[in-house]
């Protein structure tokens, strides 16, 4: 089974930059994407009929939003942890026989910290939401989590320090979500391999010398380990300011 995660910073602005292509090319059982940029109607993949399509839109037109495309008919869908409370169309699960699939997009603590004290209590909620998930059957999580956890995920870790995405307050509610029973796919298969990102800065050259951080993520209960055949991060492909990650699994 093959999952795809890809924060697309708008998805019409990246369907006209190969989007398309990369997905008949990955050949996905379930792609998931974040910062979709839409609201319904506004788009019209041509994708093949081999997948459903699910959509989380935020209200703000523009603005986040999160989507499912799968070819594995899920046994139920929620929008949002808390369904009444969830303007910004930051969260999809769902669920299938084996797993549940969250798939994110974490609210940024903004450059100035602004919205930091607001990011912490959305972190304590949505770990509460996950173990619970947890309880019932395994979990798959996936998507941008605006946070490099350690710091081989960042390029210029001491000039980042306190920066957005690299506080102490946000590495320490990634290193909670582990240990509260969750891995993280990639340093679990490879944990020594540094220079590997998934989001690059739009400056020019940034991306050209490679100065990123990994931000996108797949997390997944710690039962699922012995079923992970392999995690990538597909940092060639171009479309957005993120590339795609990608999680592999033998699932009987």
């Amino acid at each position: 089974m093959r999952l795809v995660s890809w924060n697309v910073n708008g998805l019409r602005s990246c369907v006209s930059k190969g989007f398309n292509d990369y997905f008949q090319q990955i050949d996905a059982d379930i792609f998931c994407v974040q910062e979709t940029k839409l609201q319904e109607g506004q788009i019209n993949l041509e994708l093949g009929e081999a997948h459903t399509f699910y959509w989380n839109y935020a209200v703000k037109k523009g603005y986040s939003g999160t989507a499912v495309m799968t070819r594995i008919k899920p046994l139920s869908v929620r929008y949002g942890m808390e369904e009444d409370q969830e303007p910004e169309g930051r969260i999809l699960t769902l669920e299938f026989e084996a797993f549940y699939l969250v798939t994110v997009y974490t609210p940024n603590a903004k450059r100035d910290l602004s919205r930091l004290e607001y990011r912490m209590e959305w972190e304590d909620r949505f770990r509460a939401y996950l173990q619970d998930l947890d309880k019932l059957k395994p979990v798959i999580v996936c998507g941008d989590l605006n946070v490099a956890h350690q710091e081989i995920d960042i390029k210029n870790a001491k000039g980042n320090r306190g920066a957005s995405g690299f506080t102490n307050e946000e590495r320490e509610k990634m290193t909670l979500l582990l240990d509260a029973g969750f891995i993280d796919t990639f340093r679990h298969l490879y944990p020594d391999r540094g220079d590997v990102y998934s989001w690059w800065s739009n400056m020019p050259g940034v991306r050209e010398r490679n100065v990123g951080w990994r931000i996108d993520y797949f997390l997944a209960s710690a039962r699922l380990a012995p079923f992970i055949t392999d995690a990538k991060i597909d940092c060639e492909i171009r479309g957005s300011d993120h590339c795609p990650v990608i999680l592999e699994l033998e699932l009987s």
